[in-house]
C-alpha cells in the first residue's frame, strides 16, 4: 500500500496550523470552506494494481473515502479530536486494518476527518478543528462524533467515509447530513487500530450516498459471502418511539409502510417496545433514577438510556482518565462535567442490561425482522442552540440511540427528504448478526422509499395548497361581505388575507383595488389593478377600477386607454363608455 505520510512533528505543526485558521476563519466570518471544514489531513493511500483478466476487478475500485480521525493510519499522528492527544502522541507505525481492507478493497483513501473532542460527543462541535459545516442544512449542527466523515460524504466529496459510533457517533452525523448510515453489530468489525472509546459499544461504521455502495462496503468489511437476499418478513414501528420525535410520525412512517406493501406485500405491525422491554430486561430498574431526565411515559426507555450512558462514562474513564490526569489538557467542559459526576457506574449491572436488550430484540426480530424508529429527535438543533445543552434533550435522543447500542444490534439511518428545509431520516434496525439482511433489505427498499417520499411530499403540497386556497376563498367572501356594508378597511384586510393564502387569483386583488378606491388610497388601486391584469388579461373590472385610479391621480389619457381596452373586450359596457365620453368633453 503506498502512503504519502509526514513526520510526526511537522504533522502536530500542521494540526496547530489549521485549528489556528479554522478559528480565526469563524471569528472574522470567512466565507465558506471548500470542504466545509471536514478534513484535518489530506493524505492518499493508494490500492494495488487491478489483477489481469479474466480475474475480476478489485470490489471497490473508482470509489475514493475518508476516515474519522480516530482510525490510524501509518505515519500519521491520530489526533482523536483533540490537538492535546495530538502532542502528547507520536505518529502510527501500523494502519487499522479496517482501512487497509478497504485499500485492498480497490478504493482510495484520501483524508482523515474531524470527530467530536475524544469522539464523546453526538453533536459534531470542535474547538480545536472548528465545527464541520453541514452541507444540507448550514446553520445546523452536523452530528457527532463523526462529524467530518459525514460531512465529506453528504458534500460529494467522497463516495463512502467511515465513522465511529459508540451512542449514536455515525447514526446521528448521517441522519443530520441527510446520507445513509450504518452501524454494524457490535463486534463484528474490527476495531484493531481505532483508538477505543467504550469498548463495549464501540463500532466501526460508513457513510455513503448510494446504497449500492453502502452495500459494496458492507460486504467487503463484514466478509460476506455473496449469496441470495433473505425478503423480510415482519416490520414492527416501534409506536412509542416515535412519540418520543419531533416530526409528526406519519411523516416518517408512511414511507417505510407504503414501501413495505409495495415490495413485499407485508403489513407493518406495530410495537410498544415499553411494554416488551418490561418483562425481559429486569436490570433496567437499577437505571430508572440515574438521571434526571424523566418522562414516565418512556420510564424503560430512559433507563436503558441512563445504563447505556453509565457503561459510556466508565469505559471512557478507564481507557483515558489516566490521560487526561497526567496531561491535564484543556479538555471540554462537557466532558470534564460528565466525568466528574458523583458515584461510580456498576458495570456489571450494565453488561447484565446488555445481554438482556440483546436477548429481547433478538427474540422479536429472529431472523427476519425490521424493527423502525427514528433515527434522532427531529430536525438537527441550529449552531450554538439551547438543546445542545439541554439534559432531557440529550437524553430523548439518546434513548433512541441506545436501543442498537446496548443490545448490538445493527441500524441503518435512511434519509427521507426534508421537513422544514432540514434532513429528516428513519432508522431500520435488526438482530445482532443480521448485518447481511440489513444491508440487503436497504438496498432493496432504498429506490421506493425515495419514490414514497416524493409522493407523500406532492401529496402534502398539494394538501396543504388546496386549504390554503379554500381558506383564501372563505377570506375573499368576508371582505365582499364587509365591503357591502362599506367597512372600507375591513375588507381591505379580508382581501389582504386572501392574496396571502393564495396570490394566484386575479379577483382577490380588484375587489381589493375597489376598497381601495373608496378609501381614496388611488396608487394601491392602480398596483392591485396592474396584478389582476397580469394575472387574467381579460378582467373587465380590473381595466375599469384601474382606468378610475389614473383618472383620479390625473393620468388621463392612460385612464382612456384602460377604458378603451374594457370596451374591447366588453363592447356593450356602459361604465367604460361614460368614461370616455366624460374625459373627451373634458379633455377634448
Amino acid at each position: 500500500m503506498a502512503s504519502s505520510g509526514a513526520a510526526a512533528n511537522l504533522w502536530v505543526l500542521f494540526g496547530l496550523g489549521i485549528a489556528g485558521v479554522f478559528l480565526a476563519a469563524r471569528r472574522l466570518r470567512r466565507p465558506a470552506r471548500p470542504d466545509h471544514g471536514a478534513f484535518i489531513a489530506r493524505l492518499e493511500l493508494l490500492p494495488p494494481l487491478q489483477p489481469p483478466p479474466p480475474q475480476a476487478p478489485h470490489p471497490l475500485t473508482g470509489l475514493c473515502f475518508a476516515i474519522a480521525d480516530a482510525l490510524h493510519v501509518s505515519d500519521y499522528i491520530t489526533s482523536f479530536g483533540s490537538l492535546g492527544w495530538a502532542k502528547t502522541h507520536d505518529a502510527e507505525v501500523q494502519t487499522s486494518p479496517v482501512v487497509s481492507a478497504l485499500v485492498d478493497g480497490g478504493a482510495i483513501c484520501v483524508g482523515k476527518t474531524v470527530i467530536d473532542e475524544m469522539a464523546y460527543s453526538i453533536h459534531g462541535e470542535n474547538k480545536y478543528f472548528d465545527t464541520p459545516t453541514n452541507p444540507a442544512a448550514p446553520d445546523r449542527v452536523p452530528g457527532g462524533c463523526s462529524s467530518g466523515s459525514a460531512v465529506a460524504v453528504a458534500g460529494g466529496m467522497v463516495d463512502f467515509a467511515l465513522g465511529i459510533d459508540s451512542i449514536g457517533g455515525v447514526r446521528v452525523p448521517g441522519a443530520y447530513c441527510g446520507v445513509l448510515a450504518f452501524r454494524p453489530s457490535h463486534a463484528v468489525v474490527s476495531s484493531s487500530g481505532v483508538i477505543p472509546v467504550a469498548p463495549s459499544l464501540d463500532t466501526i461504521g460508513w457513510f455513503a450516498r448510494d446504497p449500492s455502495v453502502l452495500h459494496r462496503v458492507g460486504h467487503l468489511l463484514l466478509r460476506l459471502p455473496y449469496a441470495g437476499i433473505r425478503q423480510p418478513r415482519n416490520f414492527y414501528i416501534a409506536d412509542d418511539c416515535f412519540e418520543l420525535s419531533k416530526i409528526p410520525a406519519r411523516r416518517l412512517t408512511q414511507v417505510v409502510t407504503k414501501s413495505a406493501e409495495k415490495l413485499f406485500g407485508r403489513q407493518v405491525r406495530h410495537v410498544n417496545l415499553e411494554n416488551y422491554l418490561s418483562s425481559r430486561i429486569s436490570g433496567l430498574s437499577n437505571y430508572s433514577n440515574g438521571h434526571k431526565n424523566g418522562d414516565s411515559k418512556f420510564r424503560l426507555l430512559l433507563a436503558l438510556c441512563n445504563a447505556m450512558r453509565s457503561l459510556h462514562k466508565r469505559e471512557f474513564k478507564d481507557q483515558h482518565v489516566e490521560w487526561i490526569n497526567s496531561v491535564k489538557p484543556a479538555v471540554d467542559a462537557g466532558i470534564v462535567n460528565d466525568l466528574s459526576e458523583d458515584g461510580d457506574s456498576d458495570i456489571d449491572g450494565c453488561q447484565d442490561v446488555r445481554k438482556e436488550a440483546r436477548s429481547a430484540l433478538s427474540e422479536l426480530l429472529k431472523d427476519d425482522g425490521i424493527l423502525v424508529i427514528p433515527t434522532a429527535l427531529g430536525c438537527p438543533p441550529k449552531l450554538n442552540a439551547k438543546e445542545l445543552s439541554s439534559e432531557s434533550y440529550n437524553s430523548q435522543t439518546l434513548c433512541l440511540l441506545s436501543l442498537a447500542s446496548m443490545s448490538g444490534c445493527c441500524q441503518v439511518s435512511i434519509p427521507l427528504g426534508t421537513h422544514d428545509k432540514c434532513p429528516i431520516s428513519v432508522s431500520l434496525i435488526a438482530r445482532h448478526g443480521g448485518d447481511r439482511f440489513l444491508l440487503d433489505t436497504t438496498q432493496t427498499m432504498y429506490p421506493t422509499i425515495q419514490e414514497q417520499v416524493e409522493i407523500l411530499v406532492k401529496s402534502s403540497v398539494s394538501s396543504k395548497q388546496a386549504m390554503n386556497e379554500e381558506a383564501a376563498e372563505a377570506a375573499k367572501e368576508k371582505g365582499n361581505a364587509a365591503f357591502k356594508e362599506k367597512q372600507w378597511q375591513k375588507a381591505v384586510n379580508f382581501y389582504t388575507e386572501a392574496i396571502k393564502l393564495n396570490g394566484k387569483v386575479a379577483t382577490y386583488y380588484s375587489n381589493r383595488a375597489a376598497a381601495f378606491l373608496e378609501l381614496t388610497s388611488y396608487r394601491q388601486a392602480e398596483a392591485d389593478c396592474t396584478s389582476a391584469i397580469d394575472l387574467d388579461p381579460k378582467s373587465v373590472k380590473a381595466y375599469l377600477r384601474r382606468g378610475t385610479a389614473r383618472e383620479m391621480l390625473g393620468y388621463y389619457k392612460d385612464a382612456v386607454d384602460d377604458f378603451n381596452h374594457a370596451l374591447v373586450l366588453e363592447p356593450m359596457n356602459k361604465t367604460a363608455g361614460v368614461a370616455i365620453n366624460r374625459l373627451k368633453k373634458l379633455f377634448p
